[in-house]
């Protein structure tokens, strides 16, 4: 369980394919606080730790055929920063919202519009699948907790102010970026019971 508040840009700096998995390597400054077998969000995606080297300062995890195909995992190049977020600790505040790392389906960046000092990135997805926003309602983007503004069937934007921007992957997204979306748990099940009961 996360809440999306991103601790820290990791550097993706090996990549290797064996069979259907890949196993990503990932530098990072929280390295020497993870232990083998424990969950970080990347981008999002919830990923186990299965190796770590100290003297490099870098990490392994693997993904799954499935991840690939349902998140922007297989995107990733060697040098991509990605945003990274240990699990939460029970007693901590929740400062963001509750977010499983599950993603539920990629969005395309259709628009970055600086404005004041903040940003306003747009995105699109497969509405098709079901999944909703709300305005004000919760949506995690790349593994960042955001409100949502201008929701629409298939479509919605979030406000990012400056020190998200430069703490996160924002910094370096563009119009035409595909993204990890994680809608709202309490929205998914809401819909879920809608559909039940019609």
């Amino acid at each position: 369980m996360f809440t999306g508040i991103i601790e820290e840009l990791g550097v993706i700096t090996h990549l290797e394919r064996e069979k259907e998995n890949l196993h990503i390597t990932v530098q990072s400054g929280l390295t020497n606080e993870l232990k083998i077998d424990q969950s970080v969000a990347h981008n999002g995606v919830c990923l186990t730790v299965v190796d770590r080297n100290l003297d490099e300062n870098t990490y392994v995890v693997t993904a799954i055929q499935e991840t690939l195909d349902k998140t922007n995992v297989g995107n990733w190049q060697v040098n991509d920063r990605v945003n990274l977020e240990r699990a939460m600790k029970l007693g901590d505040r929740l400062d963001g919202h509750i977010v499983q790392g599950h993603v539920d389906q990629v969005a395309t960046c259709t628009s970055v519009e600086e404005s004041n000092g903040s940003w306003y990135y747009t995105f699109e997805y497969d509405s098709s699948l079901n999944n909703i926003t709300i305005e004000k309602g919760s949506i995690t983007v790349n593994g960042t907790s955001l409100t949502v503004v201008n929701s629409e069937r298939n479509s919605f934007s979030v406000a990012i102010i400056p020190y998200t921007y430069s703490h996160t992957v924002f910094q370096y997204m563009k119009v035409g970026s595909i993204v990890n979306l994680e809608f709202d748990v309490i929205g998914k099940y809401v819909a879920r019971l809608q559909g039940l009961l019609k």
